[in-house]
């Protein structure tokens, strides 16, 4: 960052809906004026800690915390310690989070949940990862929900009807290739998100995603067994690249697609 030193900074706009900027940065001189966004800051400490005033009390983020800074609240920043900060912030929406949160996210902005400090970074990994949408949307849904039942908002009922899981099913059936966001599962489906996950997660023991991706590879090893090149079964089978289809060709089968390939014609060759 020019003419601040000390400061590493990474910011770019995610195709997650519900994220409107990721920022990853490194700080040791620069400290934050009083200022204010129009969105959720969810913000994780790696490394160092972070002093900050809102509302007018010092407050401090660091190791374990989870922060959570409300929309339109102006708050300042600064290193807490001459060795500065590391940290990773995902602004949400407004509409992500009830406004009537605000007052209990100001009175209690910071707070140890390593569970849910575990998901926010691991979110932020699968949002760099491409390919990786619907399993991105699911930890982004799981999240909001953890941070709903933390400041008093009820959490989805842990009695779920099968049926959703179901519905989504047949319905990623019909997108195996294109794919299909969890957005549009949810506008499709008229069920909430997170339920969708939820129930889908506890009739079939994995994620909507695991399915998906399950799903891809079972396509693209019969495209291969057809005698498809490899270089086109990727987008064939609706992997986003070759390294995405071969991570996780390799991770369920234990064999990349080309040894797969080779595999098929000894055998062919053999018999």
């Amino acid at each position: 960052m020019a003419g601040v030193p000390g400061a590493e900074i990474s910011a770019w706009q995610p195709r997650l809906d519900g994220v409107l900027e990721v920022l990853h940065a490194r700080f040791t001189n620069h400290a934050y004026p009083m200022h204010a966004h129009d969105s959720w800051t969810l913000l994780i400490i790696d490394d160092g800690a972070v002093k900050y005033d809102l509302d007018r009390h010092e407050r401090g983020a660091f190791g374990d915390l989870v922060t959570l800074l409300p929309p339109f609240v102006p708050h300042n920043g600064a290193a807490a310690t001459p060795l500065g900060f590391r940290k990773r912030v995902l602004y949400l929406t407004p509409d992500r989070l009830p406004s009537r949160l605000v007052g209990a996210s100001v009175d209690d902005s910071g707070f140890a949940d390593p569970a849910l400090r575990h998901r926010v970074s691991r979110l932020h990994r699968l949002i760099r990862e491409p390919g990786e949408d619907l399993e991105a949307e699911s930890h982004l849904a799981d999240v909001i929900e953890r941070l709903r039942a933390r400041f008093g908002f009820p959490a989805l009922p842990d009695r779920l009807d099968r049926t959703p899981a179901y519905l989504l099913r047949d319905l990623l059936e019909e997108h195996v290739v294109p794919g299909i966001s969890l957005k549009q599962a949810s506008a499709s489906l008229h069920f909430n998100p997170a339920y969708l996950v939820r129930s889908f997660s506890r009739e079939f023991g994995m994620s909507p995603h695991q399915y998906l991706i399950s799903r891809r590879v079972d396509l693209a090893r019969r495209l291969i067994l057809a005698g498809d090149p490899l270089w086109s079964v990727a987008a064939g089978s609706g992997f986003y690249d070759q390294p995405h289809l071969d991570r996780h060709f390799k991770r369920i089968l234990g064999v990349s697609p080309t040894g797969f390939a080779g595999r098929k014609v000894a055998t062919s060759r053999s018999g």
